[in-house]
């Protein structure tokens, strides 16, 4: 199956929600090396003025890939996983992400470029906090770029 060229402009809508937890925070730190203490002491955290536990930047990736798999998982879309190659990764805060928060992602397919008999598909991971106190309103916490190259057959 090839790709879909018509996902370029597609948007997926945020889908569960991910409560991020000062555990989770914890084995991330350790896993990727972060060695602030902002990551692990609540204290730490509030000495810099946080309400508590702050994740490293790059914890945004485990709710962009969750988004990403509405893609991937979408029969449309053509992409075989197994012939996936991830290109690039990037990440643009508009704020911290803390223990407690409550996110969601939508995802954009921003293009579909096609490259030999594979494509080169680039997408955007909106990632918002929900707020209020019944969820509803949100609050923009990152957004990430990503970009994946499905080799076609024979590569």
């Amino acid at each position: 199956m090839t790709i879909n060229p018509d996902l370029q402009g597609r948007s997926y809508p945020a889908a569960e929600v991910y409560d991020v937890g000062r555990e989770k925070i914890r084995e991330f730190a350790r896993a990727v090396k972060a060695t602030h203490p902002a990551h692990f002491d609540i204290e730490a955290a509030k000495d810099l003025g946080h309400s508590d536990l702050v994740a490293p930047p790059t914890f945004a990736i485990i709710i962009a890939q969750r988004a990403d798999a509405q893609l991937i998982e979408d029969p449309d879309s053509g992409i075989d996983f197994s012939r996936v190659v991830h290109a690039d990764q990037r990440f643009t805060h508009h704020r911290p992400i803390f223990a407690g928060d409550r996110l969601v992602a939508e995802l954009h397919v921003d293009g579909v470029r096609a490259m030999g008999g594979g494509a080169m598909i680039t997408t955007r991971s909106e990632i918002f906090a929900l707020a209020g106190h019944d969820g509803s309103a949100r609050e923009s916490v990152a957004t990430t770029t990503s970009s994946i190259l499905v080799r076609g057959e024979g590569q």
